[in-house]
């Protein structure tokens, strides 16, 4: 396994640039628009979660992301029949298997591979054959973290979710305890040669602890950027965060 390399990866979620447009049924804001903007204010890579009740992202931004960008695409989908036929017949660079319930307002906590071991280790197979980067969503924790190296995915992404729910808090007790859970894992994930990544719910306020970490090769980010470009615009609001992860870095 190699050393630590290149800096720290900044992939941007576009889901909710989709959420807006569908709020009104119309053809815009464009989805690829955003991600040919955001690739410009210095993002790596794009991540779309098409779910399974398509409330966002839907089958034709997936076909023209997949046509119109340069940079790699992630696919966020649940470990369903419909999803693998659609990330086999994509081939997306990376494919992130994530839980999901259709009541939930966005993806709550981490697969749990450990009790679902044997049917991910099946899901999984297909899509790496196919030359696709399988990254499983999961939190920090070591029965986790060692399932998911056992059947073969070669990404883990930790949730940072709990860590930035506490801060929001202001339990700063239990946002430190988490965060040394997630610096613990991170390290041992690397250690079994997973390749890390994090995200969830990273604000400026959140990020510069977990960019930290330097097993930790790449961050996704979503919902907050997409928030903040109402008032400082895309660009700019992603370009603040890619300093900030920079700084940390530094």
């Amino acid at each position: 396994m190699s050393d630590f390399a290149g800096r720290l990866r900044l992939g941007v979620n576009i889901d909710h640039v989709a959420t807006v447009r569908n709020a009104r049924g119309s053809a815009y804001p464009d989805p690829l628009r955003a991600a040919q903007l955001a690739q410009e204010a210095g993002a790596d890579g794009i991540t779309a979660h098409l779910r399974e009740d398509r409330r966002h992202i839907s089958d034709a931004d997936i076909d023209g992301l997949m046509a119109g960008l340069t940079l790699p695409l992630n696919l966020e989908m649940a470990a369903t029949d419909e999803m693998q036929a659609i990330a086999l017949r994509h081939k997306p660079h990376a494919v992130c298997i994530v839980p999901e319930k259709r009541e939930e307002r966005t993806t709550e906590g981490g697969l749990d591979v450990a009790q679902d071991e044997n049917r991910l280790g099946h899901f999984v197979e297909p899509l790496r054959a196919a030359g696709c980067r399988v990254s499983l969503f999961i939190g920090a924790d070591k029965r986790q973290v060692e399932a998911s190296a056992r059947i073969g995915a070669q990404v883990v992404e930790l949730h940072t979710g709990a860590y930035c729910d506490f801060h929001a808090e202001g339990n700063l007790a239990e946002r430190d305890a988490e965060l040394e859970r997630l610096r613990e894992m991170t390290a041992f994930a690397h250690s079994l040669g997973l390749e890390v990544h994090a995200g969830h719910g990273l604000t400026y306020e959140t990020v510069k602890p977990v960019a930290a970490f330097p097993e930790v090769m790449e961050l996704n980010i979503g919902h907050f950027l997409i928030g903040e470009a109402i008032f400082l615009g895309l660009g700019p609001a992603i370009a603040e965060m890619r300093r900030l992860m920079d700084e940390a870095r530094a």
